[in-house]
Formats: structure tokens, sequence, C-alpha cells
């Protein structure tokens, strides 16, 4: 009798997972054949792809040590996003030690009881999806993920359900955006079609996959909540971000707890008007969250050694989580070092002519995912894939309106699953392996992939 137990497919270790890629990618750079697109700034100052102009280069395949060398070269690229993460969690860290959010937490589970409370995770996803949709919040979140793994362990669901309100909210804001500037906006210039038209549509859209992803994440919520062992993440310590229902229902929320809230509060409005008005960015944003963070300790009572020790501790929990932004962009650099991001965008782009019209539209949502992972920028995705995607519509008999839905929709969503885009910086902040977010995530990803494929079906004939 064979008493040897088959061993279980291990994912191996975030850093083992990216590193991997990177090196494909490398080997990538000595098979594909060089080649770039021109390039032009149109009447929008944006530099944009010229279609029909893809022309190979002089081969610059990426060599071993140059592959190495893309991990730190990544963590430059990477600066930006990196030390806003650091500070903004830091400053975020700070108002959850206030205990401002275990109050508000009380008074939620005071009203809401048993299957009741799941009501909360269709709010937070619209009111995520809200800011995303219309001002381009999506990094800006991260600091979040902490509170929603909190709240959402403290009504008797697990980390994996609070990682899932902000991914789904912030990627399903992209999918579904009204206005955000950064992806439909720029996409829309790009494909010569009138800025915010098909509003009325995309806002269909929007609360149709917030409705599936909200129905499903909620069934999730409420088999953990009736057997924790259900759990994907059961046995896994979430110590240092759990809040404990018993000790959160009888937590203080006094004057101090209230004004910490009003601070956040205040501050969330500053940044949507810095951001829409002022056009901040990272810098900018910083600056916000410190603030926000070192006033909420002020109304506390904290003295400075104090804020610094609270603000050192955080800097410790996220640092792996920001290593993997510099891991995930060194895949970027390998591909521009190597000069074959156009190839790969070019060669995907042949075969949606030889497709009927309805195909090819559903083709565009494939081909527009799978280049999700390759440019996991929105904006990057919109100014090298759109100057090739409208004129392509116009030969297949779609409307550009279209090619912009099939862009917004494969942009948005699988920014969530792609190790190269922000799955795995979102796993790290909430300390959740990222194997065990995709055993979640990834059947729910398939359902909205399959909602996306029916309404950009419906578009097909609309427009």
């Amino acid at each position: 009798m064979d008493t040897e137990k088959k061993k279980k497919f291990k994912l191996p270790h975030i850093f083992v997972l990216l590193t991997a890629i990177i090196v494909i990618c490398s080997i990538a750079t000595w098979i594909l054949p060089a080649g770039e697109f021109d390039r032009q700034v149109n009447e929008a100052g944006t530099e944009v792809v010229v279609p029909g102009t893809y022309h190979t280069v002089e081969a610059s395949p990426v060599g071993i040590f140059d592959t190495i060398k893309a991990i730190y070269n990544g963590m430059m690229n990477g600066g930006d996003v990196i030390f806003f993460v650091f500070i903004a969690y830091a400053a975020i860290g700070l108002i959850i030690s206030t205990g401002a959010f275990n109050g508000l937490v009380a008074g939620l589970l005071k009203i809401l009881k048993g299957k009741a409370r799941a009501v909360i995770i269709p709010v937070f996803i619209l009111v995520l999806g809200c800011a995303s949709s219309t001002i381009g919040v999506f990094e800006e979140a991260f600091p979040f993920i902490p509170i929603f793994v909190g709240i959402s362990i403290a009504m008797g669901y697990d980390a994996l359900v609070g990682l899932g309100i902000v991914a789904l909210g912030v990627g399903l804001g992209y999918s579904g955006a009204i206005m955000n500037p950064f992806t439909v906006g720029m996409a829309q210039a790009i494909a010569d079609i009138q800025p915010m038209s098909g509003v009325g549509f995309r806002l269909i859209c929007h609360a149709v996959m917030i409705i599936v992803a909200s129905v499903l994440l909620v069934r999730y919520a409420l088999k953990v909540q009736a057997d924790p062992t259900k759990s994907y993440v059961y046995g896994d310590d979430f110590s240092h971000l759990a809040m404990n229902p018993d000790d959160v229902e009888k937590h203080p929320f006094g004057i101090r707890e209230k004004l910490v809230l009003g601070v956040l509060a205040v501050g969330i409005v500053v940044i949507v008007w810095g951001v829409k008005v002022k056009g901040w960015y990272f810098e900018d944003l910083s600056g916000v969250f410190l603030i926000m963070g070192i006033i909420s300790a002020l109304i506390m009572g904290w003295g400075p050694d104090t804020i610094a020790k609270k603000m050192a501790a955080s800097f410790t929990d996220i640092a792996v989580a920001c290593m993997i932004i510099g891991f995930s962009r060194g895949i970027l650099v390998v591909l521009q070092s190597g000069h074959i991001i156009d190839t790969i965008v070019y060669g995907i782009s042949i075969p949606l002519t030889k497709f009927p019209a309805w195909i090819a539209s559903e083709a565009m949502l494939v081909v527009q995912t799978l280049l999700n992972f390759l440019i996991p920028s929105g904006s990057g995705q919109a100014v090298t894939s759109m100057p090739i995607m409208a004129p392509l519509a116009d030969l297949v008999g779609v409307s550009r309106q279209v090619a912009v839905l099939a862009f917004q929709f494969g942009d948005g969503l699988s920014n969530i699953i792609w190790p190269t885009a922000m799955a795995p910086i979102m796993c790290g902040i909430a300390g959740v392996k990222i194997e065990k977010w995709w055993k979640l995530v990834v059947p729910i990803f398939l359902a909205l992939l399959v909602t996306q494929g029916v309404l950009i079906a419906i578009a097909t004939m609309v427009f």
C-alpha cells in the first residue's frame, strides 16, 4: 500500500514568481523581434502611436546582468508609488491606532445583526467604485485596505472579504468609469470621439458589474460567517489587523475618536478636490495623508516619540508590499529595454482584422485584458493600444465607442489578478498570500469577464 501523500501544488513565494516572470520576459527579448511604432503628439498634447507604422528596430536583447539589474531599476521606476504607499500606509496606521474605526464598527455591529451585516459589502464597493470611476482612484485606496480587512474580520468574515471590497471597488470603478481622466478620458480623446459620450451605457455597465461582484463576494462572506473553517485564509494570522468583535462592540467612541473620523472625512474631500481641480498626484497626496495622520495623533494626545514609533512599526509592516512594487516594475523595465512591447501589441492586433464585427468586439476585450499583463498602466495602455484599436474598429465595422469600452473593461478589472499589476501589492498590504487571493477572486473575475462579454455584445448592437 502506497502511504506517500500527494503533495499539493504550492505557488512559490511572490518574489520568486515575479523574478521568474522577469527572466521569462528577458528570454523573450532574445526570441521576439524588436520593434516600435512611430509616435506623435496629438492635439491634446499626448504622445500616441501612429497606426500602420510598426517597424523592426535593432535588437537589444536583455542579458543576464541586465536582468538582475532590472529589479533595482524597477525599484527606481516605481519609486513614486513605493514611497507613496510607505507614507500613506504609516499615516493611515496612525488613524487606525486611535481606535476611531473600532468605535465606528461598534456602531455598525449594534445596528446590523447576522446576515444583514453583509449590506456593508456592496455599499463600500459602490463608494470606492464611484471614486475610481470619476477621479481615477486606485493606488490611492491602498492605505484603506487594512481598515476594511479589520472591519471584515470584526464582522465575522475574513481578510479576503476586506481585500475584495477595496480591490473590486477600484477595479470595477476603472472598468465602468464614466469620466476617469487617466483611462476613458484619454482613450476617447485618442479615438477621436466626444468626451463623456456613452456615459449612460457605462453607468449601466458599472451598476451591473457591481451587482455581480457583490453577490459573489457576499455569498463567500456569509459562508465564512456561518463556518469560519470555510475561509480560504483559515488559520492564517491577521492579529495585527484584526478587530476583535467583542472588544469593538464595547469600544469607546468619544469626542476624540469622532474628531479623528472628521479629520479623515475632510482629508478625503481635500484629496478629491486636489486630484480633480489641481491635478495632484503622489507627492501632494502623500502630504495630505501625512497631515491627516499627525493631526489625528495629536487629537489623541500622543507625543512625537509615540507618533514616530507607531509610524516606524507601519513602515516595517508595509516593507514587503513595497518591495513587490519594485519587482513588478522590473518586468516592465525588461520589456521596454528589449523593445518588444510594441511587437507584442502589433502581433495581437493582426488576427482581429480577420474576424466579423461581433467576434472582433469580443476579441478586443480579450486582447485588452491580456495586454494589461504587459502594460498595467491604464494611461500607458491607452496611448499604446487605442491608436491601433480605434482604426481597427473602423475596419471590422465596430463603433469606436465599443473599442473604448473594451479597453476600459480589459484595463480595469484585470489589475486585481495579474501578478504584473496590482494584485501582489494589494495582497502584500493585506497580508494575504496571492494564491489564496486568486482562489477567491479568479471565479469572480471569470464571472465578471462573461458579464463584460455580454455588455460588449449589447454595446455592439447599441452603438
